[in-house]
């Protein structure tokens, strides 16, 4: 990981501000995610959920584990939390190596702050919550790279990469997220763009609906 910690300080991080999701104020609502990265069975691997249908923001989709910071705690501190509520991973295992700048999603009105993290001590993960959180997977950063599983994915004025692993399509900000984690970490391949997923024309990928 220290290539990619050392990219990831060195700088801007590039394919977010890019796309869209740009720095966020102290007056927004604030939230974390987990980007926990292992050392798997098939090399290194990237922890992703799958939101249940009927949550209220992202329903449906594919996403770190994560969500609002509460009273008290910082952005480690709660992205450690949503993880072990999420997916029942033990934070004890968990090595927080950085947090990168916050973000804004104007689809749920939150400042996002990512937390990258290293899985020292894996352990058994499953869905926690069937109401909150569909399945739960450790997909191969190989995966992730195969050009045969990356996609273009469209959503009104919205166009960023996608990645069709384990039963999911990884799209939005999660997507855009694991585009910078291959860049940034140097496992990006080329891959096409002339795939393309229109996420309107396929409603069982998670449409994002506001709180707000």
């Amino acid at each position: 990981m220290q290539p990619l910690i050392h990219r990831y300080r060195s700088g801007p991080v590039p394919l977010l501000a890019d796309r869209g999701f740009r720095p966020g104020t102290q007056t927004q609502r604030r939230s974390a995610v987990l980007m926990l990265l292992g050392e798997g069975p098939s090399g290194p691997d990237l922890l992703l959920t799958q939101r249940a249908a009927g949550m209220r923001t992202h329903s449906g989709q594919p996403a770190f584990p994560g969500g609002a910071v509460d009273v008290g705690e910082d952005a480690v501190m709660a992205a450690l939390r949503e993880g072990q509520e999420e997916t029942g991973l033990d934070p004890a295992g968990v090595t927080p190596a950085m947090v990168l700048p916050e973000l804004f999603l104007a689809a749920s009105g939150f400042v996002v702050e990512p937390v990258l993290a290293y899985w020292h001590r894996p352990g058994p993960i499953r869905s926690v919550n069937a109401a909150e959180t569909v399945s739960v997977a450790r997909v191969p950063i190989a995966e992730l790279a195969d050009p045969a599983n990356r996609v273009q994915v469209r959503i009104r004025h919205y166009t960023g990469p996608g990645f069709v692993v384990a039963g999911m399509t990884v799209w939005g900000f999660t997507g855009a997220l694991v585009d910078s984690v291959l860049d940034m970490g140097g496992w990006a391949v080329p891959w096409s763009t002339d795939r393309v997923i229109d996420i309107e024309q396929n409603p069982a990928l998670g449409i994002t609906r506001s709180t707000r």
